[in-house]
């Protein structure tokens, strides 16, 4: 049997290949003059994979049954409940499993292995220590199950999928028929899961290996036929493997039985006639009466022999050369990604960079093999000429299946460096969409219950999804448990109220946002929003400004000092019909100038009111009382006249133009003013002295203040974030 990889474990759990194995098996980067050739070769055609299933289901390990080891260890309890109060601690539960494993208590182990790997499956390192738990303990099916619930969660894990064929070598029983088959079937799983991975070449080894150890000679060799197709880090070594093979191998032993006779039968007429040449020649030079010796017919030389041996590396070395142009093409990738595997530890920008340009590389390769038929049409024909032991599809589809099983490989290799981040999770969700829906709302799936719980905006760009492609009882779920796991998070109760009234539930609409307000009322801050949209929701969808104006009342009696509020319930009664909103605004703007709010908010107030009184009231009377009030209100607040009905401007100072440059606005203003009836407020001039405009009709401009004129006020919250997922 083949032997593993010598591994190193290391603190986490995972694996690493030793140095010396690395010495020994990466070979040098490929020559020069390789790594010149332009990407127009295309990718090599390989034999149909089965495809790497995103839908990889949330595992579900059986519950830990209770051995006869008797009471947990005494730590045990104490470190148990440090790590569930704390389970974005990585630490904690290193603690828990550490205590374990030195009390060797199975009981205990399983309890925290169990707990730990459904927050984390993505350390094959404690998969494997799980199944040697098992085994240990005697409970080889346990353990065999134990390997199945890991490889279902990073089926990528060429270590945990040798890991899982040794301990199926070493358990079975390999004189029972039905084991060799069993053994054979987890081969291909596994180089169908993980033999496209840069770091597969161990996985490939030991398939040829053990092939060999059963004697399977035709079958290794088609196992080396595969791999040499496949672009890995020491793809060298894989043809020298082959050729070694074929060498110490008789053809008819190694070949199959299309291709060998194929090649007997062409070498054989190629051997005739150059006997046939050969034998002219000696007949002219040969004596009167002597005869030409006998040769035996239907016999194979070990002449015949080599020349077939020729014949078949002459086709396999064109394979070989197109492989590794492959490999130069990804070499320098390759070698960027420092850390494949997954830790809680952040990775610096230089690695997502690198992932990123990987993964836009290797998209492109799909566009650019899709768009180029004559060199598909070319690699077809290479194809076609070659004999294998498996039937290539040479077809245009074929290919493109292929180069995009690769990109899902790829994005499967990165999701497990990069599962802590989201960009990485909706990259493959944009990618994967245009082809199957179901496949990505599954990554959606892997990235939102499993390994970003806690990030609220991917859960929302999951719900818009489901949202967008019509499944609103996902849509609700998905928000739903997003705000069991993140209470009080604003963004969620409004995307939920927002999904609602979509849908045409304006009733339950409501009430998401009253009980947010009633549940918010020791939060002023957040109780002033919630009523807020609330009181908007009544006016503008319910056409109930009665039940609008009575929320932002109740609001204002908790958070009197909410200028907001005062704000909009202000725009309530200014949105109302003139005659009969006119003392609805003055006790508005009276309780505003009441509030112990800012002197320049007041003073916004109060030139409110003197403009609403001046568009909508019946007598000049009325007018010239509000703006007395108003005027007596700037005598009250001192300096801040000047700056709040101006904005501190002065004709002194450059104005910017509306392409950027800086111009004295001295040189752009009339020297005088003309005349205006003094009902009609002047018109601004940027950059005029404003003290004649101190006299009624000069707060034309305050609307122009940009702290009250947009109600900017969304912005202050910042919850309008994630909606769409970023491109």
């Amino acid at each position: 049997m083949a032997a593993e990889g010598c591994e190193e474990m290391s603190g986490n759990g995972e694996l690493e290949e030793s140095s010396a194995m690395e010495d020994a098996e990466v070979p040098a980067p490929p020559p020069i003059e390789m790594a010149e050739m332009s990407e127009e070769n295309g990718s090599a055609t390989l034999a149909a994979e089965a495809p790497v299933d995103p839908d990889t289901a949330p595992f579900s390990l059986p519950p830990a049954t209770e051995d006869e080891e008797g009471e947990l260890p005494a730590d045990f309890e104490r470190l148990w409940k440090v790590a569930h109060d704390n389970p974005q601690d990585f630490t904690t539960w290193t603690d828990l499993l550490q205590y374990c494993e030195q009390e060797s208590h199975i009981t205990a182990s399983r309890r925290a292995l169990v707990a730990f790997l459904a927050r984390y499956p993505l350390c094959y390192g404690y998969w494997k220590k799980f199944a040697d738990l098992e085994r240990r303990a005697g409970y080889n099916d346990k353990a065999e199950e134990v390997c199945v619930q890991g490889l279902q969660a990073i089926p990528l894990s060429v270590d945990l999928w040798i890991h899982y064929i040794n301990l199926l070598l070493g358990t079975l029983d390999m004189n029972l028929p039905d084991s060799p088959a069993r053994i054979r079937r987890v081969f291909e799983d596994a180089v169908a899961a993980a033999g496209l991975d840069f770091h597969s070449d161990r996985l490939w080894d030991l398939y040829i290996e053990w092939e060999k150890e059963q004697g399977n000679m035709k079958n290794a060799a088609s196992v080396l036929d595969r791999v040499l197709k496949v672009p890995t880090q020491v793809y060298n070594t894989h043809y020298d493997k082959f050729k070694a093979h074929l060498s110490s191998h008789e053809p008819k032993d190694v070949l199959s039985s299309e291709e060998y006779e194929e090649l007997r039968t062409l070498c054989r007429q190629s051997q005739k006639a150059e006997r046939a040449e050969q034998a002219q020649e000696e007949e002219e030079e040969r004596p009167p009466g002597e005869e030409e010796p006998a040769t035996p017919e239907g016999t194979d030389t070990e002449e015949l022999m080599q020349k077939i041996r020729e014949q078949v590396l002459l086709h396999r070395d064109k394979v070989y050369q197109d492989n590794e142009g492959e490999v130069r093409k990804r070499w320098h990738f390759e070698d960027a990604i420092k850390r494949p595997y997954f830790h809680v530890k952040p990775l610096d920008r230089v690695q997502l960079r690198a992932w990123h340009s990987y993964l836009d590389w290797e998209i492109a390769q799909l566009s650019t093999d899709t768009k180029d038929p004559d060199q598909d049409q070319s690699q077809e024909a290479t194809d076609g000429s070659e004999v294998s032991a498996q039937p290539q599809e040479g077809s245009e589809e074929a290919t493109v299946a292929h180069d995009d099983h690769r990109v899902r490989i790829l994005f499967e290799r990165c999701l497990i460096a990069c599962a802590l981040y989201e960009e990485f999770w909706t990259r493959y969700v944009h990618y994967l969409e245009p082809q199957s829906v179901d496949e990505a709302r599954a990554v959606y799936r892997r990235a939102c219950e499993v390994h970003l719980m806690y990030k609220p905006n991917i859960h929302m760009q999951w719900a818009t999804f489901e949202e967008r492609h019509g499944d609103l009882t996902e849509a609700r779920r998905v928000l739903e448990d997003l705000e069991k796991t993140l209470p009080g998070l604003a963004v969620v109760r409004l995307r939920r109220a927002a999904l609602e009234r979509r849908a045409g539930q304006l009733d339950q609409s409501e009430a998401l946002l009253q009980e947010a307000v009633t549940e918010s009322k020791e939060k002023p801050m957040l109780h002033a929003f919630y009523s807020i949209k609330l009181a908007r929701l009544l006016l503008k969808l319910g056409r109930n400004p009665s039940r609008a104006r009575r929320v932002l009342q109740e609001a204002l009696e908790i958070s009197p000092d909410n200028d907001k509020l005062h704000l909009n319930l202000l725009e309530l009664e200014v949105s109302g019909e003139p005659w009969t909103s006119t003392e609805a605004v003055q006790e508005c703007v009276t309780r505003a100038l009441a509030a112990p709010l800012a002197p320049h908010t007041k003073i916004l107030f109060s030139q409110r009111r003197l403009q609403y009184a001046e568009d909508y009231s019946n007598s000049i009377q009325s007018v010239l009382s509000v703006y007395e009030e108003h005027q007596k209100l700037l005598n009250e607040l001192g300096g801040t006249k000047r700056e709040a009905e101006n904005g501190d401007e002065d004709p002194e100072k450059l104005s910017k133009s509306e392409d950027g440059s800086a111009v004295a606005v001295s040189a752009q203003v009339p020297p005088t003013m003309p005349h205006v009836p003094i009902t009609t407020p002047p018109p601004p001039v940027m950059g005029t002295d404003m003290s004649s405009q101190a006299g009624y009709g000069g707060y034309s401009n305050w609307y122009q203040q940009p702290q009250y004129g947009n109600y900017n006020y969304q912005n202050t919250w910042n919850y309008n974030q994630g909606y769409y997922p970023p491109s």
